[in-house]
């Protein structure tokens, strides 16, 4: 949205990401599709740029940059790379809970490593029997002298196999909303890593399994107090989780339509460019729509949240819409493609896997549409964006 949500400062980072997404990103994608390990360099390149720390206040070493810059960002790793995007706003996420609920020791200690790239950062909340449903996760955390020990599982966490800092949501308690936030660091003692498992989409990106065997972590890094977990959860998912995909869906929608405008330029039929058929300009013009209307609601939420106003509805829409568009939208490319479109040597198969792997993060479509209800009839319980405003906004008041 140049010009209207963004301000030069945005075009120029805009410009940064993008030269860099072309040329150190594009190249590898072959080799990424084809071998499906877990990309670790190239991440950690990336993280060096010091992109990781775009909302992380200056003062500990961040761009403070703000929430319309953390759109840029990953938006334009993900026009390249739906994976690499993948991989960035995971970390980005899993930097959510330091600044919220972090204390001023953990926030010294942690975001200034983030900030310059060094540590990658995540957020496990996700259970097999639980899924997102937070509250009927069995993970514990039991107090024993100055540690917690924790035992359990988490699964689907980003950046599973490349983390280095875990954000945990565990149970310390019997009752329903007995649940605390702790940082594990990777080496940890009784943290283990399952087996990576290669996916339909995002090849390079890992959202694989922690195993907890009884992982004493210090009573220290306990993130907030006791009884917090729900609210890290929550406020993560809500400020960082949902804007975060947005942005990803939106990058790869951005390639799927000049994938189409490339295509109806260069095949032709009868005697034409594909482009000039009426059907296919119709379609094509449907396909631009989405994408304007997408990118509209993607920068339009971003932009709330820079301000400090209550958008938790913008920030469910956005996410809800942009998945559901570029899904729909590399439908249709791939439908103008034909047969063509099913080989490797045209993107826009890896485009609709990639898209569909951005649905069931931070809640599918009816979880998006069920807090919209919730918010049209009144009772959905009070908005993160306006809970958390002063820190959300932070940047943006200095900038």
């Amino acid at each position: 949205m140049q010009g209207y949500f963004t301000e030069p400062r945005h075009d120029a980072l805009r410009q940064e990401v993008r030269e860099f997404a072309e040329r150190e990103v594009r190249p590898r994608i072959p080799e990424m599709e084809a071998g499906r390990r877990v990309e670790i360099d190239l991440v950690r390149r990336i993280a060096e740029r010091g992109w990781i720390g775009v909302t992380v206040d200056p003062a500990y070493g961040g761009m403070g940059a703000g929430h319309v810059a953390r759109t840029v960002i990953i938006e334009e790793i993900s026009r390249v790379s739906g994976a690499m995007g993948a991989a960035v706003q995971a970390s980005i996420l899993g930097v959510a809970k330091i600044i919220h609920f972090g204390s001023e020791a953990q926030r010294k200690t942690w975001l200034p490593r983030i900030a310059s790239g060094e540590c990658l950062p995540t957020i496990a909340t996700t259970e097999e029997q639980s899924g997102g449903h937070i509250l009927g996760m069995s993970t514990t955390a039991v107090r024993d002298g100055d540690d917690y020990a924790l035992n359990g599982h988490k699964v689907y966490v980003g950046n599973s196999h490349i983390g280095d800092v875990h954000g945990v949501v565990a149970r310390t308690g019997t009752g329903r909303k007995d649940l605390s936030a702790f940082l594990v660091e990777r080496d940890r003692p009784g943290l283990t890593l399952a087996e990576h498992k290669t996916a339909m989409g995002l090849h390079g990106f890992s959202f694989g399994k922690l195993l907890f065997r009884n992982c004493r972590v210090p009573a220290e890094n306990l993130v907030g107090c006791e009884g917090d977990g729900l609210r890290v959860a929550h406020s993560s998912s809500v400020l960082y989780g949902r804007p975060n995909l947005t942005a990803v869906a939106l990058g790869i929608h951005k390639a799927v339509v000049e994938e189409a405008v490339t295509l109806c330029k260069e095949r032709r039929r009868y005697g034409k460019p594909l482009g000039e058929l009426h059907n296919i300009k119709l379609k094509l013009g449907e396909m631009k729509h989405r994408l304007m209307t997408a990118e509209l609601t993607a920068y339009h939420a971003a932009h709330l949240l820079d301000q400090g106003a209550k958008c938790d509805a913008e920030l469910y829409n956005a996410k809800y819409f942009n998945v559901e568009a570029a899904v729909q939208s590399a439908q249709d490319c791939l439908n103008l493609h034909a047969a063509s479109g099913l080989f490797t040597d045209r993107p826009v198969e890896r485009y609709l896997r990639d898209a569909f792997h951005i649905y069931p993060p931070a809640g599918t479509g009816e979880v998006q549409l069920l807090r919209l209800a919730q918010l049209a009839l009144g009772t959905y319980r009070g908005q993160w964006s306006e809970r958390l405003a002063d820190k959300v906004s932070l940047q943006a008041q200095r900038n």
